[in-house]
């Protein structure tokens, strides 16, 4: 756009003018038009840029091919009835669907260390959580399995092109350590024969973020905490944690009960409902800076099978879980007791293990 300079003559009388303002003044709402749409052009471009970097966040690890066919039958899951009637429409799904969460240390870094993780040498899943969603969505169970659960580890491939050999009364934990997600997800099926449809992983640095991203998290403890290792000391009640604290009330066992595994776990129970209580109680669609945080910090400290290795399926997930109250949520822990070869070690209580996961096939 430019302006050209007139002569006095060139102006002509007052109508003529009129006009030629008239005009000027259309000119400058077309620049102005133009500039909006520029704007309006930039904007899809940031947006899509943001698009694509969040789903660059996002590490997958590729489950099935590793696992082939040798594994318990899928379920198939059926479309959602209250989907859209478009033709050009997907619907969401409303089948039953089996998640294995696992929370680990094996990202190296100064964060994770500062935070107590592992390098990722020495990685370990602290935390291994099964997520049973019920047809139809509405209600979901959480079950816990303790990591100092002697199992059976079967045979698992590695990256490498091998195979681990099969390990008799070893701990359920050590999977993740000898095969990553692949073990992880072989070893829960053997030890479940339920079918993980999916995995996803998240670190230690990872969860603390998303807990401060999140503007911290409220929970309520039943007992005194004081726990050296983990370096949490609360008294029992109502307690607004941050990132940090809400990671140590996750990795808490020594300070609480009797120390054993099972005590952390109804901590870590406790604020997974806590946390979904959070991030559904935060309206994150009026403030855009804090959902590009949130989303930002979730996708770069997740690590997920193929099938959710991107935010278009990691957004229909969430979408077909929007019906799914934080009270329709139910935990429980693997029954487990006392393993004869060793105090400190558990085992599944059969028939009632094997009986809780049949109710999730």
């Amino acid at each position: 756009m430019f302006l050209r300079v007139t002569s006095e003559d060139e102006r002509g009388d007052d109508n003529e003018g009129v006009g030629r303002r008239g005009g000027r003044r259309r000119g400058l709402l077309k620049a102005a038009g133009i500039v909006l749409a520029g704007a309006l052009v930039l904007s899809a471009a940031g947006a899509g840029w943001i698009y694509w970097h969040l789903n660059q966040n996002i590490r997958s690890v590729d489950i099935n091919s590793a696992l082939g066919d040798d594994r318990p039958p899928k379920v198939v899951s059926t479309p959602s009835a209250g989907a859209s009637a478009s033709a050009s429409a997907t619907p969401l799904p409303s089948g039953a669907l089996n998640i294995l969460v696992l929370g680990s240390d094996s990202r190296s870094g100064d964060e994770n260390a500062a935070l107590g993780g592992g390098s990722s040498a020495g990685a370990r899943s602290d935390t291994a959580m099964v997520f049973h969603i019920d047809e139809g969505r509405t209600a979901a169970t959480v079950v816990s399995i303790p990591r100092d659960t002697l199992v059976t580890r079967p045979s698992c491939p590695t990256s490498s092109g091998g195979t681990t050999s099969v390990a008799y009364g070893s701990m359920f934990n050590s999977a993740y350590s000898v095969g990553g997600p692949v073990c992880a997800v072989k070893t829960v099926e053997s030890i479940t024969n339920v079918r993980m449809d999916h995995f996803i992983e998240i670190d230690f640095s990872g969860f603390a973020d998303l807990v401060d991203a999140l503007g911290g998290v409220t929970v309520t403890t039943d007992e005194d905490i004081d726990d050296e290792d983990s370096h949490l000391k609360l008294e029992a009640g109502e307690h607004h944690l941050d990132g940090a604290q809400a990671l140590a009330l996750a990795r808490t066992r020594h300070g609480i009960g009797d120390g054993s595994d099972l005590g952390r776990i109804g901590l870590q129970q406790t604020l997974v409902k806590a946390l979904l209580e959070q991030i559904s109680a935060t309206d994150l669609l009026t403030d855009p800076a804090k959902l590009y945080k949130v989303a930002d910090t979730v996708t770069g400290s997740l690590t997920t099978d193929t099938g959710l290795d991107s935010l278009t399926e990691l957004m229909s997930l969430g979408q077909s879980l929007r019906s799914l109250p934080s009270d329709a949520l139910k935990t429980v822990t693997m029954p487990v007791v006392t393993a004869a070869s060793d105090p400190n070690r558990v085992v599944a209580n059969e028939p009632e293990a094997s009986e809780l996961w049949e109710s999730l096939r």
